[in-house]
């Protein structure tokens, strides 16, 4: 009897299988839940915001936003988007800045953003958001930071599909990897320095997926762009 119960439960969880539609990577990973908060507007700044985005220009059709100090996870979700709806509209926008003592779930829209969705004296609105890939084009880059050697190491992900999670170097092409930590103002340090005047870099989105961009300069100021983006 316990042998029949049993093969009837693997019988049906083989059924449910084959009729259930294989999930996508973002279904997979990034259980999709809107966010309810509010939105407002400021002038908007890229190259000086909170993420460094310094040698960065968003792609035509992509707005920018900070998103509020409640949400900012030590600079994890920069250079996220985010899908932006408000009565009936929807916008995508890039996280690129921080927003100070906002409330939680709260958007600081750049004004083109804001006015795509409402009006600009409207000042303040409900909105509903959810994290989404960011539709740029072309392939990531590695940004190294000014002051960069082979005794200092610091670097950033811009461009790229997904919010980056982990960024790893290697000295050996690839046989063994040494972690980096995360700063607040959205590089990955390791303020010893690799030892080495080049390095392969191994970057992991937040869904899993890698992109390795090989031979990167300890350079100050250089910038690499990848062969690939995150799937």
């Amino acid at each position: 009897m316990v042998s029949f119960i049993l093969s009837a439960l693997a019988m049906a969880t083989a059924a449910l299988a084959a009729v259930t539609a294989p999930m996508s990577l973002d279904q997979r990973h990034v259980a999709r839940q809107t966010l309810s908060g509010q939105a407002t507007y400021y002038g908007g700044n890229v190259a000086g915001g909170t993420c460094s985005f310094s040698t960065y220009t968003l792609p035509s059709g992509l707005y920018g936003t900070a998103l509020s100090d409640s949400n900012w996870s030590d600079a994890a979700n920069c250079g996220g988007c985010v899908a932006v709806t408000y009565g009936g509209k929807t916008i995508t926008a890039m996280i690129v800045d921080e927003c100070p003592g906002c409330g939680t779930n709260h958007l600081d829209l750049f004004p083109n953003a804001f006015t795509e969705l409402a009006p600009a004296s409207k000042g303040i609105i409900d909105v509903n958001w959810d994290y989404v890939p960011c539709p740029v084009v072309g392939n990531l880059q590695i940004h190294m930071k000014s002051g960069v050697s082979q005794y200092y190491f610091n670097a950033q992900v811009v461009n790229a599909h997904r919010r980056t999670n982990t960024l790893e170097t290697s000295i050996d092409q690839g046989k063994t990897w040494k972690a980096t930590t995360r700063t607040t103002y959205n590089f990955f340090l390791n303020s010893s320095g690799l030892g080495a005047t080049s390095a392969w870099i191994r970057v992991t989105s937040h869904t899993g997926t890698q992109v390795i961009v090989k031979d990167v300069p300890m350079t100050s100021d250089a910038i690499v762009t990848a062969t690939a983006n995150y799937a």
